[in-house]
């Protein structure tokens, strides 16, 4: 492919961050994939930390993981939602990696002898890793994280500023979301924010030639026209995206005011219309529920959504398909531990399925570990991730094996390890990169749950643990009525577990969150939805 013959698509966001320019990108990319164009998506963050995964999840969300094993940003994980694409190492990097990189280079005398500045040799490093990312496709699609005014962004500005110049200004194309706030005391929405916000950008050397107006309630057309005006933006390149109460919807709303239409124009890429009747079959099912069902979470970062955002989605996906409202009961596991049995039932009275998902640390486990036996005693269907299935190991070497003293060397340094730090993993050492990540091959028991769910005894799943089932203690667990329904054969590696008297109980090593799709749910979470709202029934009719 003529490499100027190649597009692309920049996209920034002013006034304040966390406007939803991933789901913005993730939503262009949906309608012009849908178009029939090659695409590929990338995003930028401006942050020094090589990647997310040493970051809390209190202050950055979800850490998404691809098949490559490379720790994203969780907008990677819109971007896979709303598209058919399977992203890599290469669709994310950081201030961080491109820093990293420079210094290596030029420990290793590759810039022969020069003065290494952020211009050009940071501004270089990050356009090789744009084309990096636009190799193979037809259209890139780039985020840049932040808001345009920060430090921290504008060696990115220049880059693709310098990018547009390298690869011909026609090929390039600059959209500029940007925030129009409600101000209550003046009851109105204000147009000044975006733009003071264009005029900085601008300053920087961008042109936007579309700019997509985020506000919280209708934009009047005056208000538009205004921004067109002194943001010199021809009319008909200024879009709104408004609040919406399902985010599917916001790739529709882009198509109704024609954005994917236009943006076909601007880059001069002429295709036949999209393909929206998946995601119209999405809605209209999310819109019109038969019924509900309830199910309780139990974590310790409750009160952050974005914590665990792609499992939140996953679980939509699951009630969609299965045309069902979706009631989502967060639960802080540290506030379970002092309870009862009898107080734990109460609790949970309203809920017809637990899920216990993945995490790191001891604070807030016995809690879980209540829960793991709630749904175990009480036939209420179970779903653990990663943790939560090492959990409901421990629950059951407690309680049906005979191993009291069962616990997680994560958080004991004595006692009988049930999990344990897989070979060449540890509580010391470097903690960036260097869990097992990325995708696994494991093989599922013939007639078990686990592979009736999945239809197949042959699966691939992402991974982002340090510790696994201690293989020393299986058989007597198996002994006493755990089901080994999935193992990797190569490492010998516990991947699935399940029990047979029990409506619906399974747990699984790894994150099958990071492959559910809206229009094709992971079947894992169609099926815990679908047996959760079965209890629900039985219980009404019992």
């Amino acid at each position: 492919m003529n490499e100027r013959a190649k597009k692309y698509i920049f996209i920034t966001g002013g006034v304040a961050s966390s406007l939803g320019k991933g789901l913005a990108a993730a939503s262009i990319a949906s309608l012009l994939e849908r178009r029939g164009i090659s695409i590929n998506l990338l995003k930028m963050d401006p942050y020094i930390n090589v990647d997310p995964g040493t970051m809390s999840p209190t202050q950055h969300g979800e850490v998404f993981v691809t098949d490559d094993g490379a720790e994203t940003d969780l907008d990677l994980g819109h971007y896979e939602r709303f598209t058919t694409l399977e992203l890599s190492k290469k669709n994310n990097f950081t201030t961080g990696q491109v820093y990293l990189e420079v210094i290596e280079n030029e420990r290793e005398g590759k810039y022969l002898g020069k003065t290494v500045q952020v211009v050009p040799h940071i501004t270089n490093e990050i356009k090789r890793r744009i084309h990096l990312a636009a190799d193979n496709c037809e259209l890139l699609i780039g985020e840049i994280g932040g808001t345009v005014g920060d430090i921290e962004s504008q060696p990115y500005i220049e880059s693709i500023r310098q990018l547009a110049q390298d690869v011909g200004q026609e090929n390039v194309l600059f959209i500029h979301l940007v925030l129009v706030p409600y101000l209550e005391a003046a009851g109105e929405l204000k147009s000044k924010p975006a733009q003071h916000s264009v005029k900085e950008l601008r300053s920087l050397g961008l042109t936007p030639q579309v700019i997509i107006l985020r506000a919280e309630r209708d934009i009047d057309q005056s208000i538009m026209d205004k921004i067109s005006l002194f943001c010199n933006v021809p009319k008909h390149n200024v879009f709104k995206s408004l609040d919406q109460d399902l985010i599917y919807k916001v790739p529709l709303e882009f198509h109704n005011q024609g954005l994917d239409q236009r943006i076909t124009e601007l880059l001069g890429m002429w295709t036949s219309a999209p393909d929206v009747s998946s995601l119209k079959q999405v809605v209209f099912n999310a819109e019109n529920p038969k019924d509900e069902v309830t199910i309780g979470v139990i974590g310790k970062y409750t009160d952050l959504i974005e914590s665990y955002k792609s499992l939140d989605e996953a679980l939509k996906h699951g009630a969609y398909y299965n045309q069902l409202k979706l009631n989502l009961k967060y639960f802080d596991a540290d506030e379970l531990e002092d309870l009862s049995e009898e107080d734990i039932a109460k609790r949970f009275s309203d809920i017809s399925g637990v899920l216990v998902p993945g995490g790191f640390g001891e604070r807030g486990t016995e809690g879980k570990i209540k829960a793991v036996q709630f749904a175990r005693t009480q036939h209420v269907p179970y779903f653990g991730i990663c943790l939560g299935m090492q959990l409901a190991m421990i629950e059951f070497a407690r309680h049906c094996a005979g191993i009291t003293q069962a616990t997680s060397e994560e958080f004991e340094k004595s006692g009988e390890f049930i999990v344990h730090y897989m070979k060449g993993q540890s509580k010391e050492g470097s903690k960036g990169g260097s869990m097992r990540l990325g995708a696994y091959d494991c093989d599922l028991l013939k007639g078990s749950l686990a592979e009736k769910v999945y239809g197949t005894a042959k699966i691939s799943e992402r991974h982002r643990h340090r510790l696994e089932v201690n293989n020393d203690f299986v058989d007597q667990l198996v002994k006493n009525g755990i089901v080994i329904s999935g193992k990797n054969t190569e490492l010998n590696l516990v991947e699935v577990i399940e029990l047979e008297q029990h409506p619906f109980f399974i747990g699984c090593q790894y994150h099958p969150e990071f492959k559910s799709k809206p229009d094709k749910p992971h079947p894992l979470f169609s099926h815990f939805i679908k047996a959760s709202y079965d209890a629900k029934l039985k219980g009404k009719n019992s």
